[in-house]
């Protein structure tokens, strides 16, 4: 909407002087097409005027004549601040004429010292000749007129224009648009409308949203979003009864209440009218029952004081709003339609857009989550922990992943990487690098194998598609650990005594960059220590380089380790809190992605491992090891299972195995036994029939083992199976 020039100060050529309105009076205008925005309406206690007959400026705003053009306006309001409209000197010459009457406006909440507003007060009914310029600085305030009592200095004054109308809905559509989510934007109607425009407002919304462009299905239901009245006592002497302000806690207890729109009916024909009505016309004062509820406590003043306002989003009807006004208050005005229309449009298309960015929001966060591990899983002799923070709550997407995949023998790959650019192309680039590297482990590749088909898979993605990685494999029987690089932070080592230290590993060229060799080093990795992988987002910002944020970071895990002394390692979790509480406020610039695995390895007395020749013999031998191991161990009573499965798994291996055959029992928290050869076709599990001789071998592994499985190998394959420790 855009404010035409008006005058404030004299009434317009050939006016009545004494008309009600005051300075609210306008030239005559043409009658009104019929293609009107909205239909005409008079005040209270009158009838609109009948097609085709003059509608004296129902919705017009005032225009000067243009002699009041040519002349200077001395006492022009100046602009003031949004939601205090500028006020008319009503004395000075050149202003109203002193029998005018200030025509019956909107009076701003006067903010209370509780944060909260207090009530309306009417305007005076004007000021007798020869009285004191309430624009003066020294003239007494203008008294109230219910109470007769002077009005406080500084409290705001009626709005009198059709310019204070137009400043409040700036000001309200200001405060509507400043929402981002669907709650923010109904307070934001809510808040600028009582008690500025209306002593209470009752906003309801479809149930369900619709979203863009889908079609809803079912029946039309409201569901009553919020209320809002003005803090005061309840006022029934005049019928009206505002609806209680609830708590915020119990918002959902007053969400709860349903309105089926039945087709057809009075409620339907209004909404589907989309522009605001009083109450007062039969259609309206039909629909009311319908949309409050027959059994509902809440009686409706007469007259105009109550506008039904559709709310009508890009596509459809999506809810209703509905303004109030007490009876100690002045009725609506036809004017105050084009206010409640511009709030109900601009509340509708806010609602629209926080639903759309709902979704949106929804979606990034499902496909994050999907690119990402759900549960990091459970390896025998390492502990995990990860953390992963977005860049931002608006932008919860990136590039940024971790991944823990267990590998045979026992070991454990860990990843960490990160794609250039925090958009959905990102996340899906980052879940097809995710997947590939997960198949690449699968084959139990060398890190800087893995790296090296990754950098392959990034170039057949695009050119332009950049990644950092860090891959890394530890083996908890050797406590060793074999890490390669592509162009990513180094990893953190904390020893058990609290010294941290970063790795020396080859930097490398990310991933993407093509035709270059990744080198992998092979280091220490003792019982107690905890290996830290990150991306530069932890490490790096606009306020510092991304080496010291490295050495900030190595401090801080130090400093961490020495809170519990030099014998405990901090637990998992809480360090990788602590880590994440070194970021400053500007230190979000970029996605965050943390792994953590404290190496617990597995002692060499809980090991047993030996080489069989492919021969006959070898499942009775491996029979025999298997039991002096379980004898050694204490574990006797589960020399009848394990001898079983041994014997079966081992006669599979050298019936088509050329070389030595691999045993291996491990004893951890269940007792783990692996079996390998040189040969790649993986067993399958099938059904045999009643006269075969063989094929019950991996069924019987299937019923007694905890669990087992087979895993593929550079050089042949692994097959293992896990029993309870008793």
């Amino acid at each position: 909407m855009t404010e035409h020039p008006t005058s404030f100060d004299r009434p317009s050529t050939g006016a009545d002087p004494t008309d009600p309105r005051g300075a609210l009076l306008r030239t005559p205008v043409p009658p009104r097409a019929s293609g009107s925005a909205l239909p005409a309406q008079g005040s209270a206690g009158q009838t609109p005027p009948a097609a085709g007959e003059d509608s004296p400026g129902a919705f017009e705003h005032s225009q000067p004549g243009a002699e009041q053009a040519a002349e200077p306006d001395t006492h022009r309001p100046r602009p003031t601040s949004e939601g205090v409209p500028a006020q008319p000197d009503g004395g000075q010459p050149g202003g109203a004429p002193p029998g005018d009457t200030p025509s019956a406006g909107l009076i701003p909440g006067e903010v209370s010292a509780g944060g909260g507003q207090a009530g309306l007060v009417r305007p005076d009914s004007g000021a007798p000749a020869g009285a004191p310029d309430p624009g003066r600085r020294d003239a007494p305030p203008e008294p109230d007129r219910r109470t007769g009592q002077p009005t406080a200095p500084g409290r705001p004054t009626p709005m009198r224009r059709d310019g204070d109308r137009l400043r409040f809905v700036g000001a309200a559509t200001r405060r509507i648009a400043r929402g981002m989510d669907l709650d923010e934007i109904v307070m934001g109607l809510c808040r600028a409308t009582v008690p500025t425009f209306a002593d209470a407002i009752l906003v309801y919304l479809r149930e369900p949203l619709p979203v863009g462009d889908e079609r809803p299905t079912g029946p039309l239901v409201l569901r009553l979003r919020r209320t809002d009245r003005i803090p005061a006592e309840r006022d029934t002497e005049g019928g009206f009864t505002p609806a209680p302000q609830p708590e915020p806690s119990e918002l959902e207890t007053v969400g709860a209440e349903l309105c089926e729109v039945r087709p057809g009916s009075a409620l339907a024909e209004v909404l589907r009218g989309v522009r605001p009505v009083f109450t007062d016309t039969p259609a309206a004062r039909a629909a009311l029952p319908e949309l409050l509820g027959e059994e509902r406590d809440f009686a409706l003043p007469d007259g105009r004081r109550a506008i039904l306002a559709p709310l009508r989003g890009r596509r459809r009807v999506i809810g209703a709003a509905l303004f109030l006004r007490g009876p100690e208050r002045i009725a609506f005005e036809a004017d105050d339609l084009l206010v409640a229309a511009q709030l109900a449009t601009h509340s509708a298309l806010g609602i629209d857009k926080a639903v759309l960015y709902g979704r949106e929001a929804y979606i990034a966060d499902e496909l994050q989550r999907t690119m990402l591990p759900e549960n990091l899983p459970r390896c025998t002799g390492v502990r995990l922990a990860s953390r992963y923070l977005p860049a931002a709550e608006t932008a919860r997407v990136g590039g940024d992943w971790y991944d823990a995949i267990p590998l045979p023998g026992s070991r454990v790959a860990l990843v960490v990487g990160d794609v250039m650019g925090h958009s959905m192309t990102s996340a899906a680039i980052m879940g097809q690098l995710r997947t590939t590297a997960q198949t690449l482990a699968g084959l139990d590749l060398p890190p800087q194998e893995v790296l090296h088909h990754l950098d392959e898979q990034a170039q057949r993605l695009g050119t332009d598609r950049m990644a950092t990685c860090l891959y890394a494999v530890y083996d908890p029987v050797a406590h060793r650990i074999t890490v390669a690089n592509a162009g990513h932070p180094p990893p953190v080592l904390l020893h058990l005594g609290g010294h941290a230290e970063v790795l020396r590993v080859p930097a490398g060229a990310p991933i993407g960059v093509g035709g270059v060799d990744f080198e992998a080093v092979e280091l220490d990795a003792p019982a107690g220590a905890t290996l830290l992988l990150y991306t530069d987002g932890l490490v790096e910002s606009r306020l510092r380089d991304v080496w010291t944020g490295i050495e900030q970071l190595r401090e801080r895990l130090a400093a961490t380790a020495q809170l519990t002394g030099p014998d405990h390692p901090p637990p998992l979790e809480a360090l990788c809190d602590e880590v994440l509480d070194m970021l400053g406020p500007g230190d979000r610039d970029d996605d965050i992605a943390l792994l953590a695995a404290r190496f617990d390895g597995i002692a060499p007395s809980d090991v047993s491992y030996w080489f069989l020749d492919p021969e006959d013999a070898a499942p009775g031998k491996a029979r025999r090891l298997a039991r002096r191991a379980l004898a050694r161990w204490g574990m006797e009573d589960l020399t009848d299972a394990v001898e079983l499965l041994v014997s079966e798994v081992v006669t599979n291996a050298v019936r088509y195995a050329s070389k030595p055959v691999t045993l291996r029992l491990l004893r951890t928290d269940v007792l783990r036994c692996e079996v390998g050869d040189d040969v790649p076709q993986l067993p399958r599990l099938r059904q045999a029939r009643a006269t075969d001789e063989g094929g019950r071998g991996l069924y019987l592994v299937n019923r007694l083992a905890r669990r087992w499985g087979a895993t593929r190998l550079s050089t042949g394959k692994v097959v293992w199976f896990e029993l309870n420790r008793g």
